[in-house]
């Protein structure tokens, strides 16, 4: 079965239409309106081997806020939907990424309860029309809408630029190993029979 969706969303703040495949390539096509935020999505798809499609339209007039936890709301929810019952997932993954002077741990459970843990001191600073503030708020509905634990730690770093980008690509590979089939597994992988 193809491990696939896609998303709709519309609210008075955004209007979202998501695809995502997880047996991808790495392919992306993304606008949202917010620059470095299309970069980070890039990023997602490039090293989780997602294929991933995202065009929104969002109040960015005001702020990237909403555009930014709305797409994560959509992107935590299609994870969710392709990844169907998780019959045979490796369900855990996680990467240790470094980038120049940063380096980023991020670990996965795709366990059917959201968590987030963020130990990333990331310096207040706005990168194009993206408040670096807004990485949290990313993951945070990312996670919380794709049911599962998410733990980022900073383990040193001074660009913000640099910090984020090793955020996102460290998590984007702990979801590719999390995601893969293991060809050992053939069931559920929990000893409840469910995820």
């Amino acid at each position: 079965m193809p491990r696939t969706a896609q998303i709709e969303r519309r609210t008075a703040e955004t209007d979202i239409r998501l695809t995502l495949n997880l047996d991808g390539t790495g392919t992306a096509a993304v606008a949202t309106g917010v620059g470095f935020f299309d970069h980070m999505l890039t990023h997602i798809a490039k090293h989780a081997l997602f294929d991933l499609s995202v065009n929104c339209r969002g109040d960015t007039h005001i702020d990237a806020h909403h555009t930014v936890e709305d797409v994560g709301l959509c992107f935590g929810q299609a994870l969710g939907q392709a990844l169907g019952d998780k019959r045979g997932i490796r369900r855990f993954g996680d990467c240790t990424l470094p980038m120049d002077e940063t380096l980023v741990t991020a670990a996965v459970d795709l366990s059917g309860r959201p968590y987030l843990l963020w130990r990333a001191e990331v310096p207040l600073e706005i990168l194009g029309s993206f408040s670096s503030q807004l990485g949290e708020e990313f993951w945070r509905a990312v996670s919380s809408t794709g049911l599962f634990n998410l733990h980022v730690i900073l383990h040193h770093g001074r660009n913000t630029h640099h910090i984020l980008e090793a955020i996102f690509k460290a998590t984007a590979r702990a979801l590719r190993a999390a995601t893969e089939i293991d060809p050992r597994v053939s069931g559920i992988p929990s000893t409840k029979g469910l995820l």
